[in-house]
């Protein structure tokens, strides 16, 4: 058997430096890129085992260096990034580069931008993000798109094509948009290093009995090669590794091509020329009906398999699927849940549906995963929700900047802030580790970019609520609630799925400098149902209410003539208020305070002074109090005739009047009380 290995094959320049660039760092560990670098199962595990992770969102990435792979990313990420100062190393290809920069300058100088490509390949996606246009480009991924395109005659174009992309296609392509529009300027950005592959995989194909293709199947560039080579050797086949071909026509004399995609690392390419050699030195010695028997594969990557536990050691779980080999379940890809204990989930003897993620890894295992599946299934119950506009269950994660990390079956789905409630919520990580249904707002596989979101659903309940609240609320009714919210003007509270307001005035009969001097977040309340306007949905409750009105009574709580204790709570320049009882408070004139004469009350109180008043008027109708501090002073505390006299002549000498003793006895006479 003869072997042609293309020289051409595996890793692309773009693709070899990212790789390298992440495992060259002094700590992987704390790089995490945004996507996945390869579409390579090997590669991505050689990056795992190095500590290097991937994130969806450079929101995710804030305590780490963010490394931005071959594909490129928009301008909106790296805008983004700055203005957070998330730090980053960019290795974006630099054939990729030149397309941002051909779109930026071209739209910028008024050209309307033609992408030709993948729509959904990331590289297509953040090249659209580089348009300085209001517009956005037209991306066209096939012959049969550009003959339905319609052109603006007085517009100009400018056309750049993916990388990776076929160039017969690409010239076919623009042989119709030429015939379209003359205004069309066409720059072909198709890398050469995909070029020489697509060309010597072509010229290889030719001349083989079998053609080998090794790469991921979500390759684009790995399925180009794969569909060039298919048009000129019927024989080709579209491996991940070299443990899934299956020959059953191969003969001893054939000859054997093998290519391999960008994202395909060398030891893969290596490991199947070796196997291959091998092989074929095995045919002297054997029939290759014989080899084929003891190499049939009956598993592949990818497979979704039912099998049965038959040993749980140290989180790994092992299956018996009915291969030659078992399967082995790690911790780690048994559950999105890294707290989930597998023997706490399953036990010896339990059927199992498995994710096949490798067959025949070096320790001769088989590797599954549970929460691939699940991930899978994920998937499309989130591609289903979203075009159906049903909900999905999901578990709240982690706090992320910007809102919530949601788990549903695996996949990650982004909540900003602003969806998760109606209000404001300053406090996230309240809702850390609960489970919601949520609607999802976007959704794009390609970029692995889910947005989902909670607010309309509230709406709807609330709306619900609302209803069945009000049918039973009238005024007048005491109501029992929870202090849901507090503003500077009242406290809102939820009374069964709708919100009054409790406004300060209402809280309390006395004053209230602060709401939060009287109610906080969670505060369980009794209140009376004040007013109810349901045409503009607004609900006055009333804390104070439920307590009485102080005035009820007040002429025989306080008797006119009557001498009681308060408490100073606020000057002014005609005299001092005191609170007798919270929202009853008496006014002492400035005249009624001292028995001697004080220029203002501060002179003779301060507030919070405790003192005993002298009740002097009681006016109900306008609800005032008139107290005499002086008046209680002189029953309490009455003072000797000869301090009075000397008071009295201090008080005359300052008007400077002469006055007799007569005088001052008279005077005295008249101060001095009765019982005196």
């Amino acid at each position: 058997m003869k072997i042609i290995v293309a020289k051409t094959a595996g890793f692309c320049y773009g693709v070899a430096r990212a790789v390298h660039g992440a495992l060259s760092q002094e700590n992987p560990e704390n790089i995490v890129c945004l996507g996945a670098i390869t579409h390579n199962r090997a590669v991505l595990d050689t990056l795992s085992k190095h500590g290097v992770s991937i994130i969806d969102l450079p929101s995710e990435g804030t305590d780490k260096t963010v490394l931005i792979r071959a594909h490129g990313e928009s301008r909106s990420v790296y805008e983004f990034m700055h203005a957070n100062n998330i730090c980053y190393i960019d290795y974006t290809c630099p054939d990729v580069k030149k397309i941002h920069e051909i779109i930026a300058e071209k739209t910028k100088e008024g050209y309307e931008a033609i992408v030709i490509g993948d729509s959904t390949h990331p590289e297509i996606i953040g090249c659209i993000g580089w348009s300085c246009s209001e517009s956005k480009p037209i991306v066209i991924s096939s012959l049969e798109e550009s003959k339905k395109l319609i052109l603006d005659a007085d517009k100009k174009y400018a056309a750049v094509v993916q990388t990776t992309f076929l160039s017969q296609t690409f010239e076919e392509i623009t042989i119709e948009l030429k015939a379209k529009s003359k205004n069309i300027e066409f720059y072909n950005t198709i890398c050469k290093a995909t070029q020489n592959r697509q060309k010597e995989a072509d010229e290889i194909s030719k001349k083989v009995d079998h053609m080998v293709i090794l790469g991921d199947k979500l390759s684009a560039n790995s399925r180009k090669l794969y569909e060039i080579c298919k048009k000129n050797c019927e024989n080709t086949y579209f491996i991940e590794s070299i443990g899934e071909l299956v020959l059953n026509n191969k003969k001893k004399n054939d000859i054997m091509g093998i290519t391999a995609g960008a994202s395909t690392p060398p030891e893969i390419i290596e490991e199947a020329v070796t196997k291959m050699s091998e092989q074929d030195n095995n045919m002297n010695e054997q029939s290759f009906e014989q080899m084929l028997e003891e190499s049939f594969v009956t598993l592949h990557t990818g497979d979704i398999r039912k099998g049965t536990v038959i040993r749980i050691n140290g989180g790994e779980v092992s299956v018996n699927l009915g291969y030659k080999s078992d399967g082995v379940i790690p911790r780690a890809e048994f559950s999105d849940d890294p707290n989930v204990n597998p023997a706490d989930v399953v036990k010896i003897g339990d059927e199992l549906e498995v994710f096949v993620v490798r067959v025949n890894d070096r320790e001769g295992d088989v590797l599954l995963s549970r929460k691939r599946l699940e991930m899978q299934k994920g998937y499309t119950q989130i591609e289903e929700a979203f075009e159906n506009k049903t909900t999905v269950r999901g578990r709240v994660s982690e706090v992320i900047k910007g809102g919530l990390s949601v788990l549903v079956k695996g996949v990650r789905v982004f909540v900003p802030s602003s969806q998760i409630s109606t209000r404001f919520v300053e406090d996230l990580s309240q809702f850390k580790g609960q489970e919601f249904d949520f609607e999802i707002l976007e959704y794009d596989k390609a970029k692995r970019r889910i947005v989902g979101g909670r607010k309309e659903l509230i709406k709807k309940e609330e709306a619900a609520n609302k209803e069945k609240a009000y049918a039973t609320l009238e005024e007048g009714q005491t109501v029992e609630g929870t202090v849901s919210r507090i503003a500077t003007f009242g406290a809102f509270v939820d009374i069964g799925g709708v919100d009054g307001l409790i406004h300060i005035s209402e809280l309390s009969w006395g004053r209230v400098r602060k709401v939060s001097d009287v109610l906080k977040e969670g505060d369980k309340v009794v209140a009376t149902l004040i007013k109810l306007d349901k045409e503009n949905d607004k609900i006055s409750l009333s804390l104070k209410e439920v307590t009485g009105n102080p005035w009820d009574n007040i002429e025989q709580k306080y008797p006119v003539g009557g001498i009681i204790d308060g408490t100073v709570v606020r000057m002014v320049p005609f005299g001092a208020f005191v609170e007798l009882e919270p929202g009853i408070d008496g006014l002492v004139h400035i005249s009624q305070i001292s028995r001697k004469h004080i220029a203002k009350a501060q002179d003779e109180l301060e507030i919070g002074q405790k003192v005993s008043v002298k009740v002097v008027d009681v006016d109900l109708e306008n609800k005032r109090v008139s107290l005499s501090k002086r008046e209680a002073d002189d029953i309490l505390n009455p003072q000797p005739v000869d301090e009075v006299a000397a008071e009295l002549e201090e008080a005359v000498s300052e008007t400077e009047e002469v006055v007799t003793e007569e005088t001052i006895a008279e005077i005295v006479a008249t101060e001095t009380p009765e019982h005196e």
